[in-house]
């Protein structure tokens, strides 16, 4: 008895010692401050107010090519990703999109599509955050054909419980064929008061 508790006692005395030993260990692989800031480079001063100047010189650069690009009728065939209803079509001019569900206007009205999230052609491309800019880029569209849809057969049926039923079920579409895209104003230049339209 007297054995098993002198070893317990010695096992009692050497984690202490394990613990401290490992800790000094710990600390002699952390780098020190001291370290640190002798390999640490000296601290260069940037000027903000110059990279913000190139920035903008750049942007204007950009801007000055697209409306020449624009002006010579040289950016090839435009596209827009616009929202309609809930959705996002990629259109180009002379494509028809099927609208789902009940949309307001009728046969043959002329639309202006202003929620256009993205526009481009084959050397640029502006991005919206999240549309762009109303009135820089026009959209139009005609409405082409309101139908119905092919009819949706829903069957229900429980068994033996002489439950059975049969619905069917035809929703609203709306064809639109995009007549133009065009950009309206010159890209970066200032905005133009417009009429007041119809979104969609």
């Amino acid at each position: 008895m007297s054995f098993l508790a002198q070893s317990f006692r010695q096992v009692l005395r050497q984690v202490p010692n394990r613990s401290s030993s490992l800790a000094g260990a710990m600390r002699s692989l952390s780098i020190s401050p001291a370290f640190q800031q002798q390999n640490k480079p000296a601290a260069e001063s940037v000027d903000i107010s110059a990279i913000t100047k190139d920035q903008q010189k750049e942007c204007q650069n950009i801007c000055e090519r697209i409306n020449q690009q624009v002006q010579k009728s040289e950016q090839g065939r435009l596209f827009a990703v616009v929202h309609l209803c809930g959705k996002q079509f990629k259109v180009t001019p002379g494509d028809i999109i099927l609208v789902e569900g009940y949309w307001p206007p009728t046969i043959g009205d002329q639309i202006s599509l202003d929620k256009v999230l993205l526009a481009g052609a084959r050397d640029f491309t502006l991005v919206g955050r999240p549309i762009l800019e109303p009135g820089l880029i026009s959209v139009k569209a005609t409405v082409v054909e309101k139908t119905l849809s092919h009819t949706k057969t829903h069957f229900r049926k429980k068994r033996r419980k002489q439950y059975m039923r049969i619905n069917f079920q035809r929703s609203p579409h709306t064809m639109i064929r995009i007549n133009s895209i065009e950009l309206a104003r010159p890209v970066g230049g200032k905005d133009q008061a417009e009429s007041s339209k119809r979104l969609f």
